[in-house]
């Protein structure tokens, strides 16, 4: 093949949301270079977008790399993302084979890189530190539902939580100017969303590195006023950044949806203070009830880690007690994961593996009572959702409380469109999703099994 010639272009996404973003304009800059994204032809080149951040994700991406370049015969085999920008030449000796390594924030340049690719005999490394180039914004290939897309409004991160890797291979946070953002969201209406769902690191730390000023209300007056958009969710917010400002524009603007996602990871002092995150479970718990006064129906989700190093008993009951007084809709957990160039992995009093475990399972039991309660709490109650599948006379979508991949379902009976928004009432609330059937539609005398696996790729919760 030519150098310039255009390629059948398969493009494997791994990780979280950001990376899906990268993934669609990775694949809008190499169309419009002339490629061909076709599933059905073999693949000439295989992009892998990697994901960096845990061991098992780390793992996961190396199980991909050493397969694709296994089966790529005469075809190139480029590795992105976020495992290239973190290990570099050692993912090259981990991995060895791949016709590139390329680290993150270099989606507008793709076609130059696969140029290079077909131009050079030794492999291309390029992991400069992370400076990010926005693709242009017309290129950006949808994949997945039309009816609901990311909005990535910033990369990086400024934090330096002691357990975390990103900032070490995303880079500082660097925001989207607001007219960009607001041109992206137009566009994305035009390929058919009507849910966007803002993306950052920290989404409350948007625009000061551009504004000198944490601009998020202003942006989001401005995607309120988008015409087309019927919902906006956030994710994610630092706590000591929810700030009134922000509370008072969700509050006050109708597209916003009042959904929180605040990763906490701990409540207590001490482990936060380990940690370098702010503040204490008394303080979120404040927060919580400011916001709940504001937007009685907010639906509000965290994520905690267990396990941290030093994590005593008494520390880890302090998580359980905060859980069961701030009674939010959505708890996750993760045990900590000992990742190598971070503080915490040096850090003493490493807690062992069964202990973890069995920590994450006695806050997820806390938890569940608590979100069964909060779900039988919409019995009887209307809901508004997105249709994102229908089968067998049943719809599965999402109300405001349920973040894309990440949260319930409501399934209903009735008939409606996939990508509409339907009224239902619910008649039953499980542990994680709500069960009911479309306002109009008859009301069943009893109710049949949903269909097994409805919602197709649904993530546990």
């Amino acid at each position: 093949m030519a150098d310039s010639a255009p390629a059948n272009v398969r493009i494997i996404t791994l990780g979280c949301a950001k990376n899906e973003v990268d993934s669609e304009e990775i694949a809008g800059v190499l169309r419009q270079a002339g490629h061909r994204l076709d599933g059905r032809e073999p693949a000439e080149i295989t992009v892998i977008n990697t994901c960096g951040f845990l061991e098992s994700a780390q793992q996961e991406s190396l199980r991909v790399i050493r397969q694709a370049v296994a089966e790529k015969g005469k075809g190139k085999v480029i590795v992105a993302g976020c495992l290239a920008q973190r290990l570099g030449e050692e993912l090259a000796r981990l991995a060895p084979g791949a016709d590139a390594y390329i680290g993150v924030g270099q989606m507008g340049r793709f076609d130059e890189i696969v140029q290079n690719v077909f131009g050079h005999i030794q492999p291309l490394m390029d992991v400069e530190p992370p400076h990010h180039r926005w693709a242009d914004i017309p290129t950006r290939t949808r994949s997945g539902r039309p009816w609901s897309a990311y909005l990535k409004v910033s990369e990086g991160c400024d934090h330096r939580c002691t357990f975390c890797t990103i900032p070490s291979f995303r880079g500082k946070h660097q925001s989207k100017p607001i007219e960009r953002v607001v041109e992206e969201a137009r566009h994305l209406v035009k390929t058919g969303a009507k849910e966007l769902n803002l993306i950052a690191q920290d989404v409350t730390q948007y625009g000061y590195d551009l504004y000198r000023e944490f601009t998020l209300p202003k942006l989001l007056r401005e995607l309120n006023q988008v015409e087309g958009v019927e919902w906006i969710r956030l994710l994610y917010f630092y706590p000591s950044r929810l700030t009134d400002d922000v509370i008072e524009a969700m509050a006050s603007l109708e597209k916003v949806v009042p959904y929180i996602d605040i990763p906490l990871q701990h409540v207590h002092p001490d482990v936060l203070r380990r940690m370098k995150r702010p503040w204490d479970g008394d303080r979120y718990l404040k927060v919580f009830d400011k916001v709940r006064a504001a937007i009685p129906q907010v639906a509000i989700r965290t994520t905690f880690i267990v396990g941290f190093p030093g994590e005593t008993e008494a520390e880890f009951q302090t998580l359980l007690d905060f859980t069961k007084a701030a009674r939010l809709d959505r708890v996750g957990a993760f045990t900590f994961s000992r990742e190598p160039g971070t503080p915490s992995y040096e850090m003493t009093g490493q807690v062992p593996a069964q202990r973890k475990k069995e920590r994450y399972d006695r806050l997820m039991r806390a938890q569940q009572p608590i979100s069964l309660a909060k779900n039988r709490e919409w019995i009887g109650k209307p809901m508004r959702i997105l249709v994102d599948e229908t089968r067998d006379g049943w719809v599965a979508g999402r109300s405001f409380r349920d973040a894309p991949e990440i949260d319930g379902w409501v399934y209903a009976q009735g008939e409606a469109e996939p990508g509409t928004f339907v009224d239902v009432t619910v008649t039953e609330g499980q542990m994680y999703d709500l069960i009911g059937h479309l306002e109009g539609a008859p009301v069943p005398g009893r109710r049949p099994m949903v269909p097994l696996q409805m919602v197709s790729g649904a993530a546990p919760k």
